[in-house]
């Protein structure tokens, strides 16, 4: 099954040639073959992104914060 977000990004892609046979520059066969050439690199597109962001706002440790305390630095434990 095809995400609906490959097809719009596959449209995306070739809108240039969508464009270009409204004005008469392509023939629909064109347009159509531009197409469906873009529905699989979009789709690879977007798969190296689901990839890349997958692990993005997850926690390894179970999703519990650790407590920490602030303390002030004394004088011999300040960085120069």
């Amino acid at each position: 099954m095809i995400r609906p977000s490959v097809l719009l990004f596959a449209f995306v892609i070739s809108a240039p040639a969508l464009y270009r046979y409204v004005l008469d520059q392509l023939d629909l066969t064109d347009v159509m073959i531009r197409f469906i050439i873009a529905v699989p690199i979009a789709a690879l597109l977007l798969a190296a992104l689901r990839f890349v962001t997958a692990g993005y706002g997850r926690n390894g440790d179970g999703g519990e914060a650790t407590a920490v305390t602030p303390t002030p630095l004394g004088e011999a434990e300040r960085p120069a």
